[in-house]
């Protein structure tokens, strides 16, 4: 009798055991339930895998039920972040500042009126613009009269637009009359016209540089002298007086004619009437760009081939190691990685998205997977007429004109290469307010995008949030004096300390008869290791430094391309806008 009363006990045990353990479980259930029903719906028509071992632009969708790998399900919204992602945090507190100094002298007290320097610009419409900047410092420094520089147009670019075509010339002359005389052509001598002396500089060339190599030709010999290939020619670090004078030339002197401001303003215009705000892209995904930098786009034997027959065109260019190139950060992202990159930011697919970009590698099929992402993709071709575009169409400055406007207009300016619209966008965004500009830190993003095929969304986007700290424009990320000053121009940024002090409670003190404030660093900042801040080279290391071979100065981040030497002028013009 005992055998059996103990099997009675013991099934009773186990029947209490089930019902327990089934209790416990559809209480993990409701949970379960409750739970999915709060978290943000997932966009179930995108799902992107890889398709090689390197990222592909042109992605596969998968269905997550049918596919072997694990699930990596974008969602459509941007998802909720404790951020604005449409300005960036403490730009009210700084603000533009390029006003004459009480020391800086009026030109009519310092020009001397048998000096004239004129120049002749090199490049595409930005890197001429860093030309006719630079242009009116070097006047000043040697106290000379600057003639309208010439535009370049014989390069790469081939665009036969004068200087008053594309800017404001009578603006231009009048707004910076106090700062340096400038004439539109020079004076006739003995009723003849006055061929100046041809010379060219040293990239980076100092105050000292120009008067050490150009004054004495000026005073000694011909009085006019011409600088060719003016780009780049100016040094970096130079008196803040200077400084500032840059600013007022690149931030109010140079305004675009009024064709090309007025059809700028409708392109803007139309892209607000379709959204209060929108996402400005700078793709840089043309075949040129794509061969010089040697990277594997996942197109196989088909696309080596083609870029590797474009490469062949510049003899310079060596072989590249393309897994190298991508773990330096040196490959520009895909239209797809670019999509992902800013849906990992928060942009939802509602966002309204321009590109400013020429002939993209593999057309529609390269952009379907940013599409797919961003439905509302729109371009100059596709939201003005082949009649309102035609004055400009057969201009390649006058184009580029168009997208720098509605890209320096944009609520959010995303680059995809460092070349001189992204950087001349960036330093006039931070100086009219620190309107947020997104650069991909591709050397972290590379292993990121290589492995996303195995983590979760949620794992994807909150990585892409911490390496993307110190790349998002905000005010103070890039250290006073890195960089080039056209992207960095700290000299013309001015803190608003009383205000700050009055928003943040900073507390302050007294020492030594000197107001102090407390320094305390932004929260985007402070989670990251100084070793992931973006590298910006010192250039200017050595000032008075003859370059032999004339270099592109990307900035450290690895986002870009490796210098090109001066061998081959048409590669460095096509890369240099």
């Amino acid at each position: 009798m005992a055998l059996p009363r103990r099997r009675n006990l013991s099934y009773n045990r186990f029947r209490s055991l089930v019902k327990f353990i089934s209790a416990i479980s559809g209480v993990l259930l409701i949970l379960f339930a409750f739970l999915s029903f709060l978290a943000p719906s997932p966009n179930e028509s995108q799902h992107f895998h890889l398709r090689h071992h390197h990222n592909s632009f042109n992605a596969v969708v998968e269905d997550p039920v049918t596919s072997g790998d694990s699930v990596f399900r974008n969602q459509s919204s941007g998802g909720k972040l404790d951020r604005d992602i449409w300005s960036s945090r403490n730009a009210k507190f700084f603000y533009g500042c390029s006003n004459v100094s009480a020391k800086f002298a009026k030109a009519e007290a310092v020009s001397r009126p048998t000096r004239y320097l004129a120049i002749a610009t090199s490049g595409g419409l930005n890197q001429q613009r860093t030309g006719i900047t630079d242009a009116v410092v070097a006047a000043r420094i040697l106290n000379a009269t600057l003639v309208v520089p010439k535009l370049d147009q014989k390069s790469f670019w081939k665009d036969a637009s004068n200087f008053s075509e594309i800017f404001d010339v009578d603006w231009f002359i009048s707004s910076l009359s106090k700062d340096v005389k400038i004439i539109k052509q020079l004076p006739k001598r003995g009723g003849k016209s006055w061929t100046p002396y041809t010379m060219r500089v040293p990239r980076k060339c100092s105050e000292r540089c120009y008067q050490n190599r150009v004054l004495p030709v000026i005073l000694k010999r011909h009085h006019a002298v011409q600088l060719n290939k003016f780009d780049y020619r100016l040094a970096n670090k130079l008196d803040t007086d200077l400084q500032k004078l840059r600013c007022r030339v690149n931030y109010h002197a140079l305004k675009f004619a009024d064709p090309i401001l007025e059809m700028g303003k409708t392109l803007v215009h139309r892209m607000r009437m379709r959204s209060k705000r929108y996402i400005a892209l700078h793709l840089r995904f043309e075949p040129d760009m794509l061969a010089f930098s040697g990277c594997d786009y996942g197109g196989g034997e088909k696309e080596r081939n083609e870029l590797g027959a474009i490469r062949k065109r510049w003899k310079t260019l060596h072989k590249n190691n393309p897994d190298k190139q991508r773990r330096q950060g040196k490959c520009p992202l895909t239209p797809e990685e670019v999509g992902l990159m800013l849906r990992a930011l928060g942009y939802g697919s509602d966002v309204h998205i321009y590109v400013a970009s020429g002939e993209v590698y593999g057309g529609e099929e390269t952009l379907r997977p940013l599409k797919s992402l961003f439905p509302n993709f729109y371009s100059k071709d596709t939201i003005a007429t082949k009649e309102e575009l035609a004055p400009f169409s057969s201009f390649s400055s006058r184009m580029a004109a168009l997208d720098f406007i509605v890209c320096d207009e944009s609520d959010v300016f995303v680059t995809n290469n460092n070349g001189n619209m992204a950087r001349i966008l960036a330093g006039r965004r931070k100086y009219f307010g620190h309107k947020p500009t997104i650069r991909p830190n591709a050397k972290k993003l590379y292993r990121l995008f290589l492995s996303r095929s195995n983590m979760t969304w949620e794992a994807f986007a909150s990585r892409v949030r911490i390496f993307q700290r110190g790349f998002m424009g905000e005010p103070k990320e890039v250290r006073p004096g890195r960089g080039e000053f056209h992207e960095n121009p700290s000299a013309c940024i001015c803190e608003d300390s009383e205000a700050r002090e009055k928003a943040t409670g900073y507390s302050r003190g007294k020492k030594n008869g000197k107001l102090e404030k407390e320094v305390m660093v932004s929260d985007d900042q402070n989670d990251y290791d100084d070793n992931d801040e973006p590298r910006w080279p010192d250039l200017d290391d050595d000032e008075n430094q003859v370059w032999p071979q004339e270099k592109l100065h990307y900035n450290g981040t690895g986002s870009d391309y490796d210098a090109v030497i001066s061998d081959e002028p048409e590669l460095e013009e096509m890369l240099s806008d």
